[in-house]
């Protein structure tokens, strides 16, 4: 941390107490105990305790469309009446994919009503990965939003369950695809009464049951679908309600993605709680981010670091002070953004955290420390642990007893969370997978003593004197880009039969003023074989997401490979894509000529990346 963010931090009132911070922590912790797993209480439960509360309050803004938390209520009873005609039942998961509007919630409340547990489907997979999807969740039955129908109609090999179709007047499908797609859900949707069924269909449910699959975003090849309980949502938003003083006069922004942990978790959960609105869009916008906090009155945000740094980069404006936003939460902020942010935005609070959906364990900044996702004032008070691990040998440090080492200050090492097994206490647990398998390999036994087990996150975080912690890295080759994690060994799987290839190494390198890191491939062609960067452009448009689709294209003449033939990327990373640091031809993505250029000062800017000289 350079001295300039070391001197905002000390502020004016000095460093925060440790005894102040666990105050804030421990009042976090009883508000996370609220809900016991055994209580008969669910997601169902809360809208419809709120919708008596809080009827004629507004619940969501979509546009110039508003709902009410009443409204809201009897659009979901219609959802619920509709699927329980077509045999769905509590303990059912029934899989959806939507993006951002009022449906979204409509739909999933509606399954709540039932006991019918939510698979949400990330709205941009299509092929291989959304059969896994829908397959990984077990899913009975999907509701499909028509904006996402073409993805559905693109795949081959869907499980075959019943595949029900939303209608999207904003992005209707072609007429073939919605020809051939079965409406019959929104007609019977439309039809239904808007009082609730009855609550015995439920009644049976208790907080430690599931409510809702969530993928993670892939780090560790596809993305597996995370379990999360009824009392793990609810209580999501009890502690955030404690933690940003949320009251009914509040206003949320979510622009993140729906089928995300961070947009349906922690911005609905703790809206819900408070009585607060929502202002739904359907993607961000940087153009409209502003227009939307000052044209809504949105005081509460939520944020990815990328998204921080398109705002900062706006053009400077006389309005920029001129807002009603209060504070924000979210996570990856570098210390830099977050510095600029405040200069130019004003004394915003910012809840900087670190977690993931799976999690058992979390850290949040509660004090405005710049730079920091947290704080641990008093080890005791935490089932959060840094332990050491070598990186160059890719293992944790054992001491001489097999037992792992904890990390003092500065020392860089993996947080993990001790999983707690208790009938009656909710914090702590590790709700795992759907996959049992993938379940366990998230669990480290034997830590600190004989048959204890620790949940292990796989990112890497140090911490400093005041026991601040920052967050480095995740371990492996898994790299961060536009918000979403890429896993490499999934992009590699995708494009490893591209024709003509030896073999494809794709690793993440630091881009200049970009938080994460920018895929590259490195690929060594077949003798007699030559690169076609259309080609390649080609079959990494139609298998990828844009955010996975490598930046950069290495050709080489031979992989670096380990005596286990293992690929090394550490050397590959630091060289990132400085023409100077080695002599293979280097392309960059050219989205608007649908190719790979080769590298140029031109080519870059088309792509709109800074040169690497500027590392």
């Amino acid at each position: 941390m350079d001295n300039g963010i070391a001197a905002l931090n000390a502020g004016t009132d000095g460093v925060v107490s440790r005894e102040e911070t666990q105050a804030k922590l421990d009042r976090r912790a009883q508000s996370s105990a609220l809900i016991k797993p055994r209580d008969r209480y669910t997601i169902a439960d809360r809208l419809e305790e709120q919708a008596r509360t809080h009827g004629n309050r507004r619940f969501l803004v979509y546009g110039d469309a508003g709902y009410s938390y009443a409204e809201v209520d009897a659009r979901a009873n219609q959802v619920a009446h509709a699927l329980l005609a077509r045999g769905l039942k509590a303990g059912d998961v029934c899989a959806m994919a939507i993006e951002n509007r009022p449906e979204f919630f409509f739909t999933w409340f509606g399954m709540t009503k039932l006991g019918v547990v939510a698979a949400f489907i990330n709205t941009q997979v299509s092929g291989r990965a959304l059969v896994h999807a829908i397959e990984t969740s077990g899913a009975k039955a999907i509701v499909v939003g028509e904006e996402c129908l073409a993805n559905f109609a693109a795949t081959g090999g869907l499980p075959d369950v019943p595949c029900w179709l939303l209608p999207d007047v904003e992005k209707p499908a072609s007429p073939a695809l919605r020809d051939a797609a079965d409406m019959s859900l929104a007609e019977d949707i439309a039809r239904a009464p808007c009082t609730a069924p009855a609550r015995a269909l439920r009644e049976h449910l208790v907080a430690e049951a599931p409510s809702l699959l969530i993928f993670t975003s892939g780090t560790t090849g596809l993305p597996k679908a995370a379990r999360y309980s009824y009392m793990r949502w609810l209580s999501s938003g009890d502690v955030m309600v404690e933690t940003v003083g949320a009251t009914p006069d509040d206003v949320f922004y979510c622009f993140l993605p729906l089928y995300h942990g961070a947009a349906a978790t922690s911005v609905t959960s703790t809206a819900l709680k408070a009585g607060a609105a929502i202002v739904l869009r359907r993607k961000f916008s940087v153009r409209e981010f502003w227009n939307d906090v000052r044209g809504h009155g949105i005081t509460v945000c939520q944020y990815i670091g990328e998204i921080c740094r398109y705002l900062i980069n706006l053009p400077p404006s006389a309005k920029d002070r001129e807002h009603s936003l209060r504070c924000m939460m979210g996570a990856g902020l570098s210390p830099e953004s977050w510095v600029r942010w405040i200069d130019r935005f004003g004394p915003v609070d910012i809840f900087e955290g670190w977690g993931s959906t799976e999690a058992n364990t979390n850290l949040i900044n509660v004090d405005n420390r710049i730079g920091s996702c947290g704080r641990v004032p008093y080890w005791e008070k935490t089932n959060f642990r840094l332990v050491r691990y070598d990186l160059d040998a890719g293992e944790h440090v054992r001491d001489e007893n097999g037992f792992y080492l904890l990390c003092q200050p500065g020392e860089v090492g993996e947080g993990i969370g001790m999983i707690i097994s208790h009938p009656d206490i909710g914090g702590g647990r590790f709700e795992g997978y759907t996959s049992e398998e993938a379940t366990e390999k998230k669990i480290l036994r034997n830590v600190f003593r004989e048959n204890d087990a620790y949940w292990s996150s796989g990112d890497l975080l140090r911490y400093d004197e005041d026991g601040y912690f920052y967050f480095v890295d995740r371990i492996g080759d898994t790299f961060r880009w536009k918000s979403e994690n890429v896993s490499t060994l999934e992009v590699a799987d995708a494009l490893g039969d591209y024709p003509g290839a030896e073999l494809i190494n794709i690793y993440g390198v630091q881009v200049p003023g970009h938080e994460g890191r920018g895929g590259m491939a490195a690929i060594v062609m077949q003798e007699g074989c030559s690169f076609e960067p259309e080609r390649f452009y080609a079959l990494a448009e139609a298998r990828l997401p844009r955010y996975a689709a490598p930046l950069f294209v290495r050709v080489s003449l031979a992989a670096d490979l380990t005596t286990t033939f293992k690929l090394r990327k550490v050397d590959l990373q630091r060289q990132g894509y400085d023409p100077t640091a080695f002599s293979d031809p280097l392309y960059v993505r050219d989205e608007q000529a649908r190719t790979y250029a080769p590298y140029s000062v031109e080519a870059l800017t088309r792509a709109g990346l800074p040169p690497s000289a500027d590392i």
